[in-house]
């Protein structure tokens, strides 16, 4: 089985979500590829049975290299024949997480960004079987505030040990099926 886990972060808190797939995957005994979207990222997500794709929530959309890249990839797909009418399913399977603060209205400004990646693969046929949201705090001095007084309450240190031991067990989970 190949296993493919595509990701985008600027802060280094889907860094550390996509780490930790990876971890529990490689424990789990699964050789998996691990690629952080850029300019130049060029993969053919076809050729794996299982991916996970996430990216840290920016102005409730993925990090503009994940658009990029699945803009580019839909593109290539639908240019090849490969996204029909009816999304025929075939035997692959993703997973779609992310990232979010969600300082003004929790995790409905995530979800559009889940979804806009989620739809690459809905269209190739893939089955998605779940869709992964984690907290992460704001990183960066200026926005500092939004991690202590936003409708999520204290965020400050997340993804923690506790979002991180969630992430292996929904992974050792999913792996299941």
């Amino acid at each position: 089985m190949r296993i493919l886990n595509i990701y985008h972060t600027t802060t280094g808190n889907t860094l550390k979500v996509a780490e930790k797939i990876n971890q529990t995957l490689l424990d789990l005994g699964h050789n998996l590829d691990s690629f952080k979207a850029g300019k130049e990222t060029k993969i053919d997500i076809l050729g794996y049975d299982w991916v996970f794709a996430g990216s840290g929530v920016y102005g409730w959309l993925p990090g503009i290299p994940m658009q990029k890249l699945f803009g580019k990839l839909r593109g290539e797909y639908a240019e090849k024949g490969l996204i029909k009418p009816g999304a025929p399913r075939i035997e692959k399977k993703a997973v779609i997480y992310c990232t979010y603060g969600g300082v003004h209205t929790g995790i409905n400004e995530a979800i559009p960004a889940v979804k806009y990646m989620g739809q690459l693969f809905d269209h190739l046929g893939f089955e998605i079987l779940d869709e992964w949201y984690f907290v992460g705090e704001y990183l960066s001095e200026k926005m500092r505030e939004m991690s202590l007084s936003g409708r999520l309450g204290n965020i400050t240190g997340r993804p923690n040990e506790g979002d991180l031991q969630e992430i292996e067990q929904k992974v050792r989970g999913i792996m299941r099926v």
